[in-house]
């Protein structure tokens, strides 16, 4: 292998970084994936990120894929580039266990994809394993009677957030520049924050889920990656419409060679921007960075005014849909194996459990007045920036910071669920760092629903200029406290 494939070169080359590899011959999907699985088991006994690794399946797979360069047919621009797939997804020839011990591997093992599971497999990409979820993906760290604690690679002490904790844990690890994970309230956007990724939780339907999800109406499926290209990459091959999802829109135009070719300015760009969404209340630090990013974004031409969106905190309605759909994923399961369900969730449901079908209603009605509203904000402004969270990464183990008033993980998210109830497209990108630890923190960037595009465009341009311009230096330290040798030097 040549110099450029070192350990530590391909675990932090991009997709597209690994793809121009392979077509000039000098990588191989094969030396690339192998690397890859030599490195997992030490990584992962830090930061417990991977729940399933398959060696036999991810390198027959590679081998594929370099016949097909070997004779310059890759599928798509992701043929060769390993990808890891949330352990609540189908994916044909491994179990699907959801981080539940009511789940046995023997029963579990799935003879279907998901579709954006089949469709990466259509596209050549190599399938790394499967990557860590709280019980049944229900709230905001990633912990499970099953699979125990997923760590922050950047301070294994703290949380990798959740409830995609493995797919943000194992790309910020150097484990991959890949993974799919789901959103039903903040699951992508949470951990991309505290871990220091790019996380995109697209328009509802964009990429079709099956089986239908229990949180259906705030359900998504979307790209978790390393950058802004390799998460368009990754968007354009997981969507498309699919019967067999009750949301799914017409498949897209694809949005990567216009984010790839783009001009990274945004002269012209009309940008609102609410540091709170009328109810939040952010860390010094957090609040400091995104005032630096809402720069950045002026520094570009666009225009950014602070504005108030005017709502009161709608966690009640989100709770109401949200509830409702974990309430008949437990209350499905036999007695016996409800006792086996995370202790955390059952209370849970227990504080949850007095919703009736007009209290479901009204949080229909409130759903679709905020969709209203942010639909007449659009017309004005392009996206909406805000903090991606208001805080760092806290205690691992713990479901909420320390001295938190609320015992639920929405208490501490107050600028993700709002955008489920919405169903529109929403990423997060680092906006830098807080200090003592060294712990990432992220803007979010909001559009209209189907404006996707627009909201990669937004977050491209800012990453483009944030890297190489005011948080230059900040952004330089973006490496994980994971070493390439064991932590005693063994």
């Amino acid at each position: 292998m040549q110099d450029l494939a070192r350990q530590d070169s391909v675990r932090s080359m991009s997709a597209s970084e690994l793809g121009d590899a392979y077509r000039s011959g000098l990588l191989s999907p094969i030396d690339v994936a192998a690397e890859l699985l030599d490195t997992i088991p030490q990584v992962n006994a830090e930061i417990n990120a991977f729940c399933l690794v398959d060696p036999d399946t991810t390198m027959a797979a590679a081998r594929e894929s370099a016949a097909r360069y070997a004779a310059s047919t890759p599928l798509s621009p992701l043929d060769g580039v390993p990808v890891s797939i949330k352990d609540l997804l189908l994916t044909e020839g491994w179990p699907t266990l959801r981080g539940s011990l009511t789940l046995r591997p023997d029963t579990q093992r799935c003879d279907v994809d998901a579709p954006a599971v089949a469709r990466l497999r259509d596209a050549g990409a190599v399938p790394l394993g499967k990557v860590t979820t709280p019980e049944f993906g229900w709230k905001g760290v990633t912990d499970s009677p099953r699979t125990g604690i997923t760590r922050n690679p950047w301070s294994t002490d703290r949380t990798s957030g959740g409830s995609s904790g493995g797919s943000a844990a194992a790309l910020a690890g150097g484990l991959g520049p890949l993974s799919v994970g789901t959103d039903g309230g903040g699951s992508i956007h949470i951990p991309a924050a505290f871990c220091g990724i790019v996380g995109l939780k697209p328009t509802l339907g964009r990429v079709p889920m099956y089986p239908p999800s229990p949180f259906a109406p705030v359900a998504h499926v979307g790209p978790m990656t390393r950058n802004v290209v390799d998460c368009a990459l990754l968007l354009d091959v997981i969507s498309g419409f699919d019967s067999r999802d009750w949301s799914a829109g017409p498949t897209p135009q694809p949005v990567a060679p216009a984010i790839i070719a783009g001009e990274r300015g945004l002269a012209g760009a009309r940008i609102a921007y609410s540091p709170d969404l009328g109810y939040g209340i952010n860390d010094t630090a957090v609040q400091a960075n995104t005032e630096a990013a809402v720069g950045v974004l002026r520094d570009l031409g666009a225009t950014v005014d602070e504005v108030d969106i005017g709502w009161d905190d709608p966690v009640w309605a989100y709770h109401t849909v949200w509830f409702a759909g974990a309430a008949a994923v437990v209350e499905g399961l036999d007695p016996a194996l409800r006792e086996l369900v995370d202790p955390k969730l059952l209370a849970a449901l227990e504080r949850h459990s007095d919703f009736s079908a007009a209290d479901y209603v009204d949080a229909t009605a409130l759903r679709m007045a905020m969709g209203t509203q942010m639909g007449a904000l659009h017309e004005d402004y392009d996206v909406l920036v805000t903090p991606s969270m208001p805080s760092v990464a806290f205690e691992a183990g713990a479901d909420v910071p320390a001295g938190s008033s609320s015992q639920d993980w929405t208490s501490w998210t107050p600028y993700s669920y709002p955008f489920n109830l919405t169903g529109q497209p929403a990423i997060t990108v680092p906006s830098g760092f807080a200090q003592n630890p060294l712990l990432p923190t992220g803007i979010q960037i909001v559009g209209a629903r189907h404006y996707d595009a627009t909201v990669l465009r937004v977050a491209a341009a800012y990453e483009s200029a944030a890297n190489a311009g005011a948080l230059a230096e900040v952004t330089l330290q973006r490496k994980p406290q994971i070493p390439n040798e064991s932590r005693d030097g063994s």
